[in-house]
């Protein structure tokens, strides 16, 4: 992804820096210029002068005019992780008094992705959350920042390149579903991936990668899968035509899970007692698996409420934010 590094225009706290003064006071003259002693400021607008720094006439607004909504850009796939995380931002937002309006992203393209920003720019939200599981919705979402109140959700953002960034550890919640297996005794941990576009598979394979590898072991075996128990089902095959099975299954989402499990049954192969299966999400009912699926559990309320504190802090003039939520591994029978 590319980033704008030093081209980003003056911040509040670059002007605060400049005139020696805390961020509040800052935002106080630019807000309630009367409640600030007259030498100070005179030195804030002096700052202010000198770096050329403009607010963000939709920050402005919300003190005055807030319509009490907030736009989201949500991903047009409809697979777990995307509905919930949706979901939690539209809990969230109205647990704060706040309306959403959701736009849905089918194609994650940096023009599909700006003209969403720009309609909700056009029709004067509070604020936007930007749903980011691709490397152009974040690239259009994180250059929107720079005029807008905005928060991304995402997985696959560095620290330092985002403005306000909320995401939930995945390459933590691979490490944990490793460790669950390194534990049991397994070592040949094969892992069946997400679509390769997408920040969340890229980081749960990373995340099951590195921890392999700081085993003594061999790096096991890593096949391309997607999302759906279809996907599961079919890269399971491949996993397994004509080589031994491995002793465990690492599966980057539950419903492949569930395709891999009856792969294995297809090839006489049990669960857990021949090869164990963990998941990742813990979506409705994988505790009725056959068996109940071991899995990682993904915070998406916690991630909601934390994208509308981010949200909240940008209106209020916060230069930068970034908040990685952990996961939490739910252990069953698989």
């Amino acid at each position: 992804m590319k980033h704008r590094g030093d081209a980003r225009p003056p911040s509040m706290t670059d002007v605060a820096r400049e005139a020696g003064v805390s961020h509040q006071t800052v935002s106080r003259v630019l807000n309630e210029p009367e409640a600030v002693r007259s030498a100070t400021r005179r030195r804030v607008e002096r700052a202010i002068a000198k770096l050329g720094y403009r607010r963000s006439n939709a920050a402005r607004s919300l003190r005055t005019r807030s319509t009490r909504t907030i736009g989201v850009v949500a991903p047009g796939d409809r697979t777990f992780g995307p509905a919930r995380t949706t979901q939690a931002v539209e809990q969230a937002a109205r647990a704060h008094h706040y309306a959403t309006i959701m736009t849905v992203v089918d194609e994650a393209s940096k023009p599909t992705v700006d003209a969403a920003m720009n309609f909700f720019a056009e029709h004067g939200v509070d604020g936007i959350v930007v749903i980011a599981h691709q490397d152009p919705v974040a690239e259009a979402a994180l250059q929107m920042a720079e005029q807008l109140p905005v928060v991304v959700i995402s997985s696959g953002i560095a620290p330092g390149y985002g403005r306000h960034v909320v995401g939930i550890d995945q390459k933590e919640g691979a490490r944990l579903a490793v460790d669950h297996l390194l534990g049991r005794g397994f070592a040949d941990i094969a892992h069946i991936s997400g679509p390769s576009a997408w920040f969340d598979a890229r980081e749960r394979a990373s995340g099951w990668q590195e921890r392999m590898l700081s085993t003594d072991a061999e790096l096991p075996r890593l096949v391309r899968g997607g999302w759906s128990a279809e996907d599961g089902y079919q890269a399971a095959q491949r996993l397994l035509g004509g080589a031994k099975p491995p002793e465990a299954v690492f599966s980057a989402n539950d419903y492949m899970a569930l395709g891999i499990i009856r792969a294995l049954a297809e090839r006489g192969l049990r669960v857990p007692e021949d090869v164990a299966v963990v998941g990742f999400d813990d979506v409705d009912a994988s505790d009725f698996f056959s068996p109940p699926l071991t899995t990682i559990r993904q915070p998406f309320e916690a991630a909601g409420e934390a994208a509308l504190d981010a949200l909240f802090a940008v209106i209020d003039g916060a230069e930068q934010s970034y908040s990685l939520i952990a996961p939490e591994l739910i252990v069953r029978t698989s």
